[in-house]
């Protein structure tokens, strides 16, 4: 499993290491049932601490997108599509509140953004 490790991006890397799995088990690269690589494996690929994997997989599991079994592992979770669905509407939502901040930082009227939303969603049809 392939996870890039950025040691200058701010981002804690246990915190790296589990956006890079969870974007994996998201667009299907890694399937329901599918087993991870142990913590001590993944930090030794990684060249990290297995505190930090084991983290990773920890908030992994809390957030539903991962399941132990005791002496065998991490396996990938199945998320139900209404997970999936909601986790995007989140994205999406997180991503306009950050446009619409900038907009009125800018005293961009309503309008003029939605205007320009209403064309970049025509560009993508």
């Amino acid at each position: 499993m392939e996870i890039i490790i950025s040691n200058s991006s701010g981002v804690p890397i246990y915190e790296q290491i589990k956006e890079q799995i969870k974007t994996k088990i998201l667009n299907g690269e890694l399937q329901s049932g599918e087993c991870l690589p142990s913590i001590r494996s993944l930090a030794k690929d990684l060249k990290c601490s297995v505190i930090t994997t084991k983290n990773a997989y920890e908030e992994l599991q809390k957030e539903g997108y991962v399941t132990t079994i005791p002496a065998k592992g991490f396996y990938v979770a199945h998320i139900s599509q209404e997970l999936l669905r909601e986790e995007q509407l989140q994205k999406i939502e997180n991503l306009l509140v950050t446009s619409i901040l900038l907009a009125k930082a800018n005293k961009i009227s309503k309008k003029k953004l939605l205007e320009i939303i209403e064309i970049l969603y025509e560009e993508d049809e």
